[in-house]
């Protein structure tokens, strides 16, 4: 899995957008594969005009829980787009996955105004799951 200070640094370099979308190919090439089973409608990110699967699980590391994602979609560029996204959230806590504003990041990549509203709504939709996993982590650990 490529690490988001990567993405933001290879973004830097690629000035051409056409270059940036083969490069946000590439990155969806790089994912974990998902699970044939793990495509299902659980994992399955509503809001997307492209069909998008996202998997959490919890894992404890260095006694600290903390969300993985991995996942998948049917269309190319926004497998690169679930790439960047993940490499954003993925290993880190709950509290901060929800602490974390990822639009800092899309304004380095210059990601906004480069893609189409439906992409764009895809990706606010992929973010609005994961953390809405981290709530129900929080919320389980809570109650």
């Amino acid at each position: 899995m490529t690490k988001l200070d990567e993405i933001v640094a290879d973004f830097e370099f690629i000035d051409d957008w056409e270059e940036r979308y083969r490069y946000l190919i590439e990155l969806g090439r790089t994912l974990e594969p998902l699970a044939p089973q793990a495509h299902n409608d659980v994992n399955k990110v509503r809001g997307c005009a492209s069909q998008v699967w996202l998997q959490t699980d919890l894992a404890v590391v260095d006694g600290q829980r903390v969300l993985r994602f991995t996942g998948d979609s049917d269309a190319h560029i926004v497998r690169g787009l679930v790439a960047v996204v993940i490499a954003m959230f993925s290993g880190r806590t709950p509290e901060a996955i929800i602490a974390t504003d990822p639009e800092a990041t899309f304004v380095k990549l210059s990601l906004r105004e480069h893609l189409t509203p439906q992409r764009s709504n895809g990706v606010n939709s992929m973010i609005q799951r994961i953390k809405h996993d981290a709530q129900t982590v929080l919320a389980a650990s809570t109650g």
